[in-house]
């Protein structure tokens, strides 16, 4: 059939398998939806004949795809060692030097040729035979893994108030954090949740999305994460202007102090607004000096086009709205004469935003600075979300790159029978490999140049996402593929370049073989406790000694309940009081209890718990010690957990029933709990003492739980 052969040859899956041994079928009108969102038109057999035969001659056409990867100490790839004998081949090296040339056949790539993403161009001797140019990649062909084992915190950085900061979580908490943790506690990470800019709220809007995982940006920070007062031309302040901030200062204490008292959620606009204008009033009041002037200027000139497009999104969204396709016409392409115009008009407010950028990117570098003197191997781990808001930033200055009318989600599996839209739109596999990997790269270089290490959120997308089409219900979607080793080769090659270790959130279904494709190339997964059983056999607990080493073992995440609510079963009631359970109020407790019981027979045979169950402290350190008897190569402690913090981060399934992403961390009692108040638990103590090898012992090589 055209349409089958023509999906498969554009990477769009006819069928899928929710689980082993099933496989249900898409349907058509998804995979021509996903076909013309590629620019294919199969809305007819004919057509989709007639596309098929045009692809066909497409390939026939040219020697080499659009991306040819090589890792280092591999065979030649496969498109290279196929060109015809006598084939020239030659590499432009990214970043200029002198070109590496030769001549075909050859097994291996010539020894000159470095790391990076180069041109690659072939000529035959052959006038009949096309000739043609690439992108190479050339990677090493894993990225380092952790030099020892270490343990460290995850934390949702705007939950972490402190007496300083303004109403939510700053980089100056975080810095604090990292260096206090590692000094005191001896951790090695902090892993926080991605800090990418938002989609602002307009004036007398409704309140923005305050998900982290759905912004306007993935390539620049948020500035609302900025401490003003560590700033170096806020100490320069003086007259009105420091009045005027002064006041803002206060209010800020007020904000904050109100979510402290439990008066009042997380109000990220509300913090926002209050930064903002101390933000206008001391880059108006204060001029830069030479030194600092000179390094704005480099990072200016370091970012490029992609940082002057985010400042023009956003002036532009200060008078237009924050969705650009609501915008005139003339401004929706960030090419036009129009909007060249309109940055001309409006350049203070871009050169406003591209300074709010550089004073984040210069207190990121400041707190993973910190985090690295005081001694933590890794530092900070940053959190990339699996995509960004259709109407912000990146949406507008890479439309190209994304395919329209389409939203990436997740097909319907055992729990969740409507499957997900998350509303973000997907990346077009064929631009980004005809770009070499452009946008990918410059995202993965920015995020990883203040970090240890860079989490991914559902890292099954690098292999394939589900696309949506536009007002389709998410069970009417389809998996559309990407070149994965492409995807790879980018990855630990910026990777290689940052010395950082990357992380892949591989939780819930994985498709075969890409939890090992990604062990391959040093990429660790993530391990939660309670999800951690041997489906394949008994169904029981998994043996701490069974455990993969290659991953960030924890007991929970920002979207599972803390392990005081599982211990205590308060998870299941609060998704009963929010009316989001599928069977019976008992059936679930049951169920759940039941899981909580064989764990804690597991911990006490193992002699993790000497005292017996019963004591909620003493089960969550259990919990730890499990975790350290496990090989992994990183240890995750969920920082709400070392205070017995009943509430979870974020509740799927909801919108606006539960305060997701407005909670600070709080103790057993639901009291916010501050970054000070942290320092001085007791609560905190005795469960890092755990790591300290204090109390109860860990299992031994070996041992098993049943």
């Amino acid at each position: 059939m055209a349409l089958s052969r023509l999906a498969a040859a554009y990477g769009v899956a006819t069928s899928y398998s929710p689980s082993p041994g099933r496989t249900v079928p898409a349907a058509d009108t998804a995979v021509i939806a996903a076909l013309a969102a590629l620019g294919v038109d199969a809305s007819t057999p004919e057509a989709a004949r007639a596309a098929l035969a045009a692809r066909e001659a497409e390939r026939a056409a040219r020697p080499l795809p659009p991306t040819v990867v090589a890792w280092t100490d591999g065979p030649l790839p496969p498109p290279l060692a196929a060109l015809p004998p006598g084939t020239r081949v030659r590499v432009e090296p990214e970043g200029g030097g002198a070109a590496v040339e030769w001549e075909a056949p050859t097994d291996t790539l010539p020894e000159a040729l470095p790391f990076g993403i180069h041109r690659l161009h072939v000529r035959s001797r052959d006038p009949g035979t096309p000739t043609g140019t690439a992108h190479l990649v050339v990677a090493p062909r894993r990225v380092r893994t952790p030099g020892r084992r270490t343990h460290g915190l995850l934390v949702q950085l705007y939950s972490l108030l402190s007496r300083r900061s303004w109403g939510m979580g700053d980089l100056g908490d975080l810095a604090e954090l990292a260096g206090w943790s590692c000094r005191t506690l001896g951790t090695g990470f902090v892993q926080v949740n991605p800090l990418h800019a938002a989609v602002p709220n307009p004036p007398d809007g409704p309140g923005s999305d305050p998900s982290p995982y759905r912004p306007s940006s993935r390539r620049f920070p948020d500035p609302v994460h900025l401490r003003v007062e560590a700033i170096p031309e806020y100490a320069y302040l003086t007259g009105d202007a420091r009045d005027r901030v002064d006041e803002l200062v206060r209010r800020a204490g007020l904000l904050r102090d109100s979510v402290l008292r439990h008066d009042a959620l997380i109000d990220r606009d509300a913090v926002w607004a209050l930064k903002r204008e101390a933000l206008e009033v001391l880059l108006h009041e204060v001029p830069l000096g030479p030194g600092r002037r000179a390094a704005y200027n480099a990072f200016l000139a370091e970012q490029g086009t992609a940082l002057e497009d985010h400042a023009t999104w956003n002036a532009l969204a200060e008078t237009h709205g924050p969705d650009w396709h609501s915008w005139p016409a003339a401004l929706r392409d960030p090419a036009s004469p129009g909007t060249a115009r309109a940055r001309r008009e409006a350049m203070d407010r871009v050169d406003f935003h591209c300074r709010l950028a550089w004073l984040t990117d210069t207190q990121l570098a400041t707190a993973q600075r910190t985090a690295r003197e005081a001694g933590m191997d890794i530092g900070l781990v940053h959190d990339l979300a699996v995509g960004v808001h259709p109407g912000g930033a990146d949406a507008w200055a890479q439309q190209r790159h994304f395919a329209p009318r389409m939203s990436v989600g997740a097909p319907p599996d055992a729990f969740n029978a409507r499957g997900q839209d998350w509303g973000l739109p997907p990346w077009r596999p064929d631009r980004l490999a005809e770009s070499g990997y452009a946008p990918y790269r410059a995202l993965l270089r920015g995020l990883l140049r203040n970090a240890g290490a860079l989490r991914i959120d559902h890292v099954m997308g690098l292999f394939r996402l589900w696309w949506i089409p536009e007002g389709r219900e998410p069970t009417e979607g389809t998996y559309v593929h990407y070149d994965a080793e492409a995807m790879l080769a980018v990855l630990v090659l910026e990777a290689h370049r940052a010395d950082a270790l990357v992380i892949g959130e591989d939780l819930g279904t994985v498709e075969p073989g890409v939890r090992e494709t990604l062990r391959e190339h040093g990429v660790l997964g993530t391990s939660v406790l309670w999800f951690e059983r041997d489906w394949e056999d008994t169904g029981r607990p998994l043996p701490a000694d069974a455990w993969r080493a290659d991953c960030v073992a924890t007991a929970t995440t920002h979207d599972l309940p803390p392990t005081a609510a599982r211990l205590t079963g308060e998870h299941v009631q609060l998704r009963h009081d929010l009316g989001l359970l599928t069977r019976p109020l008992a059936q679930e407790r049951a169920e759940a209890a039941a899981d909580v019981h064989e764990w804690l027979g597991v911990l006490s045979r193992l002699g993790m718990l000497p005292g017996g169950v019963g004591c909620e402290e003493d089960e969550i350190r259990a919990v730890h010690r499990f975790l350290l008897a496990t090989p992994a190569r990183m240890i995750g402690i969920w920082l709400p957990d070392a205070v017995g913090d009943r509430r979870p981060q974020n509740l799927p399934g909801t919108w606006d029933q539960y305060p997701n992403w407005r909670l600070p961390v709080a103790d057993a009692a639901g009291r916010p709990v501050t970054l000070e108040d942290l320092a001085d638990s007791p609560r905190l103590h005795a469960l890092m003492a755990v790591f300290r090898g204090e109390g109860a012992r860990t299992a031994p090589p070996g041992a098993h739980p049943v």
